[in-house]
């Protein structure tokens, strides 16, 4: 664990550079086999996307279980040593020996002292928008980044903290676990293997001109609708329509929102429609006399989830159409029209609903990062594409995927890099 910041250089088998579920499946499978690993996060908790989700499909069951486990699992292994608010400013040398700069991003709060009781919460002046919940709610500007984060440590926001001009938080602060003078510090660490676990953001739906987000609050995307749904969400789960909290009765989700569109995404993110069949299931559970709308171009259910699409589509609420929206339009006390095209028919529909989701696609955190690694080649949409010894990609950094394909990428990435590692 990240116990304190050590002098000189960092010395260790494996590097992952990633802290979801594939660079955690990477470092506990490695780890666990008995080499050493270091294990950096640009965030200020462990856990990725995953910790953001309310279920998995098809079995539609919590990841916090699974979270909790995985966290237990590094919390007692020593072979495993956690840096979060870290990034990868410098890599050099080879398979074997490589030397890795990572900067530590200052999180204001010594994670030895700070015991998450909160006092410091209830002085502060200031409100940050909520990133956890994709801007749906606020926090302060000392938060904790959610209900199960690991670690369990508060954190300062200095893009809107006014530090020393404010103060308050320090001296409420019964531990002295606050520190508003941290500066960013750079450490080595020598490692024999790399594995880049980087995953993903959501496409960013304020491109989608035709399709109303951030201009009708009542069109939202599918990431936004799983915090919606989760009872440690902007709502405590309950699922309500952002202009004025009401229970929407009917939805529409619109599928491919900017996916297999050459002007966008070009390709399938491969999960999309089982996101919001899922989802499509959080609203008939909660809203028992609601109609779901799904508009798509073609479902993707493929092996071990055709069942899960066969249950989903025989609720005589949840109506598939076959056909691409071509906009969403405003209508009446907040309501939406969806415009689109049934293909199926040839009929030209105009669909009114209370809410409508956006399933908005897969793009790699690869495409923006920057990584000073040599070795790293992107292909024409931003993924990893290269074959280099003692560097492997896993998880959405290759390519779009599902929570189960990407544990085992974690794995396979482990089992790749220990080939490199010394004992």
């Amino acid at each position: 664990m990240r116990d304190s910041i050590p002098s000189g250089a960092l010395s260790g088998n494996i590097l992952v550079i990633g802290g979801g579920m594939a660079g955690l499946s990477a470092a506990l499978e490695a780890s666990e086999a008995g080499y050493d690993v270091y294990l950096i996060e640009k965030k200020p908790y462990l856990g990725g996307r995953v910790a953001q989700l309310y279920r998995y499909f098809p079995k539609l069951c919590p990841p916090y279980c699974g979270l909790e486990i995985i966290f237990r699992r590094i919390r007692t292994n020593p072979k495993i040593k956690y840096f979060t608010m870290a990034e990868v400013v410098d890599v050099s040398g080879e398979p074997g020996a490589f030397d890795v700069d990572i900067r530590l991003n200052p999180r204001y709060v010594d994670l030895e002292k700070c015991t998450a009781c909160g006092e410091c919460v209830e002085v502060c002046p200031v409100e940050r928008e909520n990133d956890f919940n994709y801007g749906m709610d606020k926090t302060k500007a000392i938060y904790l980044p959610h209900d199960l984060a690991f670690p369990m440590k508060y954190v300062i926001d200095d893009s809107v903290c006014k530090k020393l001009e404010c103060a308050k938080c320090v001296e409420v602060c019964s531990y002295d676990a606050i520190n508003l003078n941290m500066e960013p510090k750079t450490i080595r660490i020598k490692a024999d293997s790399i594995v880049i676990a980087t995953g993903w953001k959501p496409y960013d739906a304020t491109k989608l001109d035709n399709l109303g987000f951030g201009v009708y609050p009542n069109v939202i995307t599918n990431v936004m609708m799983e915090r919606l749904a989760a009872f440690n969400g902007p709502t405590k789960g309950k699922i309500v329509r952002p202009s004025d909290g009401k229970e929407p009765k009917t939805i529409a989700f619109v599928q491919c929102a900017g996916s297999r569109d050459e002007n966008h995404l070009p390709y399938c993110s491969a999960i999309c429609c089982l996101a919001s069949m899922k989802q499509a299931t959080y609203v008939r559970e909660q809203i028992p006399d609601s109609k779901v709308y799904i508009f798509y171009i073609d479902i993707r259910a493929q092996g071990r989830f055709e069942d899960f699409y066969t249950k989903v589509s025989q609720d005589e609420n949840i109506e598939f159409i076959k056909g691409k929206v071509a906009k969403i339009e405003e209508g009446e006390d907040g309501n939406l029209v969806v415009v689109a095209e049934n293909t199926l028919t040839g009929e030209k529909t105009r669909t009114e609903v209370e809410m409508v989701v956006l399933a908005t696609g897969m793009q790699p955190e690869l495409s923006d990062l920057k990584l000073p690694i040599k070795e790293l080649k992107l292909d024409d949409y931003g993924f990893a594409s290269f074959d280099a010894p003692g560097i492997y990609a896993a998880g959405v950094a290759l390519g779009p995927a599902d929570v189960a394909s990407v544990v085992e990428q974690g794995t396979a990435a482990a089992l790749k890099g220990i080939q490199t590692a010394k004992r």
